[in-house]
């Protein structure tokens, strides 16, 4: 740490006492300057003179009052320029007092508004150099009265330069501090986002595939001793079920890996082009869908193509689980103007537990991927029995151009 930015720092710990060592210096300054007389005949001349007892005491208030000069800057300005005004009264010659109100002016300047020490500061000028002018033995134009003029100007000038710095100063570090803030709020968001994405993912590819895998495992214990083949058939489909689970968590896990890690999987997120690879792990399972699709020549942004696969992924595996055994599904795409549509239809007598409820985070995950691609999603039980789900997500979404969530 340099020199100044160590005293800089004493001065910010110790006001006060930084304050009394100013205004020793300036006891020190004025007491000098009324030892000196200035001679004005042919050439410019100095002499020694003794100063009278009424300007040393004068000189001593004036000092002590800037000792409290940061706790009231106008109170501290009012005594100096009374104090320099009775000795521009008495003083003959004068001793150079208004050092003092000078020193208080600044101080008024570098503390207010720019308004407050216009005003202050014409006040000051004006009640000094008019009493010096007005009240002296020397002519109205003498140098030590323009001097007077001169020096409070200065000083409120002085002020208000260092009351504009420190503003500026102050404004940058708030910026810079909002800025931080901002940065580090942006990145908490991020990251909560992050999670519940992945989250979602892992909550899909498992409920999904482990539905299919205990439906397959509880079939093949059924049949075991008397339909052997069938069981075969069904651990088959197990193993094929557990073999995409164990993929697609793999692919998933794989983003949390470091960038660059060259292990890491580089295999596309499924959408609708794989519907029919999706449906018929479930009619494998033993659930009867049927699928209309009226979406040809539709390209969807990834994050929407993700979203409704999904979404059907996750209706159907609550179907597999909560509609019974001889539930029916229906599974409709539908291009509708500028959105795709997505209905799920079942005729099962089960009931899907709503999020919040205490059971799984399917319908609360599917809420979340439509909100994020600022579509709609309604749920709930059909009139007469069954479950629906149907979804509204728009093709041209806000991620479709900018970031994409998936």
């Amino acid at each position: 740490m340099s020199t100044l930015a160590r005293a800089r720092c004493r001065a910010k710990a110790h006001p006060l006492a930084m304050d009394a060592v100013l205004a020793a210096a300036v006891l020190a300054c004025m007491v000098a300057g009324s030892f000196v007389e200035p001679r004005h005949r042919d050439s410019v001349s100095w002499v020694l003179r003794t100063p009278d007892p009424l300007s040393l005491v004068l000189m001593a208030l004036g000092a002590a009052a800037l000792v409290f000069r940061r706790r009231a800057p106008m109170t501290i300005l009012a005594l100096t320029g009374a104090v320099s005004v009775a000795e521009s009264v008495t003083g003959d010659p004068r001793a150079p007092v208004a050092m003092s109100a000078v020193i208080a002016l600044y101080t008024v300047a570098s503390t207010t508004d720019r308004p407050t020490t216009w005003r202050v500061g014409l006040l000051t000028m004006t009640v000094l150099t008019g009493t010096a002018m007005a009240a002296g033995s020397l002519p109205w134009y003498a140098q030590e009265n323009l001097a007077i003029f001169a020096w409070t100007g200065i000083g409120a000038t002085a002020g208000d330069a260092v009351r504009s710095r420190r503003a500026f100063v102050q404004a940058i570090r708030e910026r810079a501090e909002r800025a931080e803030r901002t940065r580090e709020e942006e990145a908490r968001r991020r990251v909560a986002e992050e999670r519940l994405r992945i989250a979602r993912d892992l909550h899909d590819v498992v409920a999904h595939h482990i539905a299919l895998v205990n439906v397959q495992a509880g079939v093949a214990a059924h049949v075991m001793d008397k339909r052997p083949d069938q069981a075969k058939e069904a651990l088959a489909h197990v193993r094929e079920a557990s073999r995409s689970a164990l993929n697609e968590l793999r692919a998933t896990v794989g983003l949390l890996r470091q960038s660059g890690d060259p292990e890491a999987p580089t295999e596309p997120a499924p959408g609708l082009d794989r519907l029919d690879e999706l449906t018929g792990t479930f009619r494998n399972a033993g659930l009867h869908i049927e699928v209309a699709r009226a979406d040809q020549g539709t390209t969807l942004p990834a994050a929407v193509d993700l979203a409704a696969y999904r979404i059907i992924q996750e209706a159907l595996t609550n179907v597999q689980k909560h509609a019974g055994p001889q539930a029916k599904a229906e599974v409709s795409v539908v291009r509708v103007g500028p959105n795709i549509e997505i209905t799920v239809l079942d005729d099962g007598s089960g009931e899907v537990e709503a999020p919040g409820s205490g059971g799984g985070h399917g319908l609360l995950g599917m809420r979340e991927r439509v909100t994020a691609l600022r579509g709609t999603l309604t749920t709930g039980p059909r009139y007469g029995g069954g479950f629906r789900v149907h979804a509204i997500l728009p093709v041209k979404s806000r991620t479709s151009t900018g970031e994409d969530p998936a």
